[in-house]
């Protein structure tokens, strides 16, 4: 089949790229919907493990917030308001982190719209917006993405689905289902397309996580009975997924997902 072994000063390279305490030292991301919740966590993560980030977000004050806690803890992020609607918005947030820190590594599509948004499942709004900001935003992060990491010879993708986008559910809008489906095909559309010029897609499908925590009620309490870890997820519990997907550890893995939800897909 081809296959041959590496060798030593292959083998020496990889180890010293990969053995640094930094797992993302040198790169440069750009993370939508960061300016909280699990956007929030990858963006202060990345910032620890040696990456520059972009903070995109609508939430102007939430996004300066965590800008300035990357900033204090000797960090470097830049917040841009941007909405994944938007496609000027793209192209400008694009520009100015390649602007600012040379050039674009890595993008993370975290931005999206939660499955209570809209209670009539045949509400045709729900299902507009839905696509509109779970499936389109992503398309026009990624379309701008693209041309920046052919320059420098690839990049990491990640698109954050959900385990709703693998499975049915009785209470979300199906444009819920729909949009956070579409996102893992799209996914692995796009790797298959773009693995020649070194860009890795994948997909992260987060289970049941906060803000569902708080104050129980009979629907937390069933879907933590459904869910075999017995318990809603961390943020942070995600945000290592993610950067595992956008480090160079992730160097042959693409067009795949990975499901961390607590074992609730398993059943």
């Amino acid at each position: 089949y081809g296959c041959r072994y590496p060798t030593e000063d292959e083998d020496l390279a990889r180890e010293q790229r990969l053995g640094g305490a930094m797992r993302l030292e040198g790169k440069v991301a750009i993370i939508s919907g960061a300016a909280h919740g699990m956007g929030a966590e990858e963006a202060r993560l990345f910032a620890r493990e040696g990456a520059k980030v972009t903070i995109a977000d609508i939430l102007e004050d939430e996004g300066e917030q965590i800008e300035a806690q990357i900033l204090d803890a000797g960090g470097d992020a830049a917040f841009f308001r941007s909405d994944v609607t938007v496609e000027e918005d793209w192209r400008r947030t694009v520009n100015e982190t390649v602007s600012r820190f040379g050039k674009l590594d890595i993008l993370v599509n975290n931005a999206g719209l939660a499955g209570d948004k809209f209670t009539d499942p045949l509400d045709t709004e729900g299902w507009l917006r839905f696509m509109e900001v779970n499936a389109t935003g992503g398309f026009l992060g990624t379309k701008y993405a693209i041309p920046e990491m052919i320059k420098t010879g690839g990049g990491s993708i990640v698109n954050i689905s959900s385990i709703m986008g693998l499975v049915g559910s009785e209470r979300a809008h199906p444009a819920y289902n729909a949009s956070k489906g579409a996102v893992r095909t799209f996914t692995k559309a796009m790797a298959v397309r773009y693995g020649p010029q070194g860009i890795r897609f994948n997909s992260v499908h987060p289970g049941f996580m906060p803000p569902m925590r708080g104050t129980e009620t009979p629907v937390r309490k069933e879907l933590v009975d459904l869910t075999p870890l017995r318990r809603t997820g961390e943020a942070i519990e995600v945000a290592y997924g993610v950067l595992f997907l956008a480090s160079d550890e992730a160097s042959f893995i693409t067009g795949t997902e990975l499901v961390i939800d607590g074992g609730f897909v398993a059943r």
